[in-house]
């Protein structure tokens, strides 16, 4: 009995030892779980580009937890909220890293925001998955630590774009409206490489983000004769370009790309239906929001949040784009094996190509990238239907090291 009692005792210390092991070698490992750090915009004006984005990678991380989890392990995840601003979102990381020891991150629904986080990641060393901001800025030149763009980057946003204008619509000259930031120069030398390729003349107007009075950039652009009229910002400039052309006449095809399609309901709400005669919207996802090919992220959201599903709007828009970067970190853990540390889950990702079945491209990096998804779909839409459009749509831009 005694020999029984100092066996079993031996055995509990033999466990915390190596629990102990387990955690000295690397933050937020141990024997039964991985702490993983997931924040995004959860309140705030721009909640919408992140709020059920956050909700969609919690219900998937769920899922394989049910499901047994990684290599034994199950997935714990602490939410933090960056209300799509830099400040807030480096705050939100540095909480995540020094306070509750994670072991990588995934979060991220705003560009300018994630971009900011990008020194202190890299020199903390801490894998970053982002969620579905492009950030291509933390993207290039890419770092050992930072993958992203699993919605798209903005590179592949704007070249994606002129590759349908030009296809699908026969443009030869494309009105092109875009921010006056970092932002809007990275969708710019995208759409400008495939500008190139379709031979197509790009008539450029750059905005503030903030601008409240578009009349002067939309006359502007009205005169170069566009055959398409292409708006790249986000949906407040957005809304005000789409009910400015309508009341000035202009009839010509608008395409608005994915980062002003927060909220549609809300953009008919600003302009009304007669001014979407038409309108093309860019998606990046195999299918329309709510398609039938995209049913069983529905289904499971409506299973996981049954009191959101009930109320109007939710899910949001880019529910699913939650999935993809969840999918990469479950991935990455697994092919790292049952020893993760986080120098193996980084050449784990490196090496990743896979279909998400959620998003229109594959999700691939390599040694040089760190973009994940390059590819759109289109659909026109009335303000009440959405009529997907045939094809497949990628942006021809890849990164170059200067």
């Amino acid at each position: 009995m005694k020999a029984k009692t100092i066996g079993a005792s031996l055995s509990v210390v033999a466990g915390l030892l190596m629990s102990m092991a387990a955690g000295a070698q690397e933050p937020g490992i141990t024997e039964k779980s991985i702490k993983i750090g997931i924040f995004g915009p959860l309140s705030g004006p721009n909640m919408a580009y992140g709020f059920d984005v956050v909700n969609a990678a919690k219900m998937y991380y769920d899922k394989i937890n049910k499901e047994g989890g990684i290599h034994g392990r199950k997935i714990e995840y602490v939410v933090e909220d960056d209300r799509c601003n830099a400040n807030d979102l480096v705050a939100a990381v540095k909480k995540l890293v020094e306070q509750e020891q994670v072991f990588m991150l995934n979060g991220g629904s705003c560009s300018a925001a994630v971009v900011a986080a990008k020194d202190y990641v890299v020199r903390n060393k801490v894998p970053y998955l982002m969620l579905n901001a492009s950030g291509d800025g933390a993207l290039y030149p890419p770092t050992d630590y930072i993958f992203g763009a699993f919605s798209i980057s903005q590179y592949a946003v704007g070249g994606a774009m002129v590759e349908f204008a030009a296809k699908s619509l026969n443009a030869k000259t494309i009105g092109y409206i875009n921010h006056d930031d970092a932002y809007g120069a990275w969708n710019l030398e995208g759409s400008q490489a495939d500008a190139a390729t379709n031979g197509v003349k790009l008539a450029v107007e750059s905005v503030s983000p903030s601008i409240n009075d578009v009349t002067a950039p939309f006359l502007k652009l009205r005169a170069a004769n566009p055959d398409v009229l292409l708006i790249v910002t986000y949906a407040r400039p957005a809304a005000l370009l789409v009910k400015k052309a309508a009341e000035l006449g202009y009839n010509k095809p608008i395409i608005l790309s994915v980062t002003g399609t927060a909220s549609l309901s809300q953009l008919v709400e600003n302009v009304g239906k007669p001014a979407l005669k038409n309108f093309y919207i860019q998606e990046v996802m195999v299918d329309s929001p709510g398609g039938e090919k995209l049913k069983p992220i529905y289904d499971m959201y409506k299973a996981a949040y049954p009191d959101l599903a009930a109320k109007p709007d939710h899910p949001q828009t880019y529910m699913p784009y939650g999935i993809p970067s969840a999918m990469s970190l479950v991935k990455a853990l697994q092919d790292a094996g049952p020893n993760p540390t986080r120098e193996k889950v980084l050449e784990a990702l490196k090496k990743q190509d896979f279909d998400s079945g959620v998003m229109a491209g594959r999700m691939k990096f390599g040694p040089e990238e760190r973009a994940a998804n390059k590819s759109t779909i289109f659909i026109k839409y009335d303000g009440t239907t959405m009529t997907p459009q045939p094809g497949v749509f990628t942006s021809r831009w890849t990164y170059k090291a200067k």
